[in-house]
């Protein structure tokens, strides 16, 4: 089993910045080979997939709502994976989600990030 913790949210004002840490631990060797993501959830919509990681060879993708805004990254040695949330927007407002190896994977329990106007 792997066990995912996020944290880092919190209360920001529009333009501000964030940045979101999820920490593994348990089983992790299993997941080096999978991708690790950061997914979204705001009030009244579906979880969206904003960013995710290969955890061997770093390669990254974003949703388009969020690409040159946030940067998504991983520290190898920590079994760490960080989201830099830059300029940020009101409807970047969600409870941020951290995953490994998709919807059927690895969940941590979530971390609120409110940005207001």
């Amino acid at each position: 089993q792997v066990q995912l913790v996020e944290s880092g949210g919190g209360v920001v004002q529009a333009g501000g910045s964030l940045r979101l840490s999820c920490a593994a631990s348990g089983r992790t060797f299993s997941t080096y080979s999978m991708y690790w993501g950061w997914f979204r959830q705001a009030p009244g919509k579906e979880r969206e997939q904003v960013a995710q990681i290969r955890w061997s060879g770093g390669t990254t993708s974003y949703a388009d709502s969020v690409k040159g805004r946030f940067t998504v990254s991983r520290d190898i040695a920590k079994n760490t994976m960080y989201l830099q949330m830059n300029s940020l927007k009101p409807e970047d407002t969600a409870v941020y989600y951290c995953n490994i190896n998709g919807v059927s994977g690895y969940w941590g329990q979530g971390t609120q990030v409110t940005v207001s106007s």
